[in-house]
């Protein structure tokens, strides 16, 4: 079925968007050292609001030892609602809705950042990346006690006013460490097979669905980002991510959402070259639950190829660039769109260092002196 981007989409628990843009969610590394959001934050989600239907936000951690960075977002003290809820608000002009991205980095981060605290992962491997720390393998006590604070960090986005949460299964963070075969060596009911690897994901997305739905919250969406693949081996191949989309499309979910950093990348895999993994993925899915499409989204040709193989697209670094990137392309308006920046655009448009460092790493090209 062909899809119209300026269409509006209704989602089952009764959200609606108002067109099939969402912005998508990047590091701004911009809130205080306790994860309690600056005004200077507020103000970048808010300038990149009201052309798109949805944006959703940086990752919050759910856990103080869930810090991957300085400057993170927290959803893990009720004592961030009243900035949570002040995030939520400079996102829903114009009716764009917000969407809270939670999540856990598990081995990724290190000591420093947790003040000295060790970090935590699925079993003792550290990550393949330089000078990496050894996490501490997770007791059963502590997988209850992460799943319990992804519960109350749902909470909490409904207490804010949020119009949905999103689950951060990607990126290599906490809850793809537990399906990823590199990060879990379990031997017990959380680890070992394909199945057991899936057990924490099952786990979560339950209990933040059964959240949701016991709550008197309404139009509130819940969706889940994952990875395709890793490229460690052992590492999660593009046939375990199809297993863990067929598990979630019959889940409760209102998306999926898939991280990649170009829509017409394929698998490394040698058995699914014949297309892109957002298209495998698609086809996988067969309508059961609306699929997030992304993946360096520059132009409105780049808007309809996606939507060939996905229901939404989420554009990220081109809506760094010009925070009216949407309303632009809403009104053919695609001439005006600025491609790149220079130094003295950057506080104009509330981009402090660390977007700088991921556009410089991401696209260094559009970055002028």
């Amino acid at each position: 079925m062909l899809k119209n981007f300026t269409d509006s989409v209704t989602f089952k628990r009764g959200l609606t968007l108002k067109n099939r843009l969402f912005m998508a969610p990047m590091t701004t590394k911009m809130s205080f050292y306790d994860g309690v959001i600056t005004t200077d934050e507020a103000n970048y989600y808010g300038l990149r609001s009201g052309g798109v239907g949805a944006v959703i936000t940086a990752a919050a951690n759910v856990q103080e030892d869930g810090k991957g960075w300085e400057g993170e977002l927290g959803v893990y003290d009720d004592r961030q609602i009243p900035g949570l809820s002040k995030l939520a608000s400079s996102i829903k002009k114009n009716g764009t809705k917000a969407i809270l991205q939670i999540f856990h980095a598990g081995r990724m981060t290190d000591s420093q950042i947790l003040r000295g605290t060790q970090p935590i992962s699925a079993s003792s491997i550290a990550a393949e990346r330089p000078d990496a720390e050894m996490p501490r393998e997770m007791t059963e006590s502590d997988i209850l006690h992460l799943i319990d604070s992804f519960k109350q960090a749902t909470t909490r986005a409904i207490k804010a006013g949020f119009d949905g949460v999103e689950i951060h299964g990607a990126n290599t963070y906490i809850i793809q460490q537990f399906f990823s075969p590199h990060s879990n060596r379990r031997k017990d009911e959380w680890g070992g097979t394909l199945e057991k690897r899936y057990h924490f994901i099952d786990a979560i997305v339950d209990e933040i669905i059964d959240t949701v739905d016991q709550s008197d919250v309404e139009n509130f969406i819940i969706g889940y980002r994952f990875s395709p693949e890793e490229f460690e081996n052992p590492g999660i191949k593009f046939e375990d991510t199809l297993f863990l989309i067929d598990k979630l499309s019959n889940k409760g979910l209102d998306y999926l959402h898939i991280s990649l950093n170009d829509y017409n990348r394929k698998s490394i895999s040698p058995f699914y070259q014949d297309k892109s993994m957002l298209e495998y993925v698609y086809q996988k899915i067969n309508n059961r639950v609306p699929l997030i499409g992304i993946g360096d989204v520059r132009t409105l040709k780049d808007v309809k190829n996606v939507l060939a193989n996905a229901d939404f697209v989420a554009v990220g670094r081109s809506m760094i660039i010009d925070p009216h990137w949407a309303q632009k392309i809403l009104d053919n308006k695609e001439s005006l769109i600025r491609t790149s920046l220079s130094m003295y655009d950057r506080e104009e448009l509330f981009i402090q260092d660390g977007l700088t460092e991921f556009l410089e790493f991401m696209m260094p090209e559009r970055l002028k002196e």
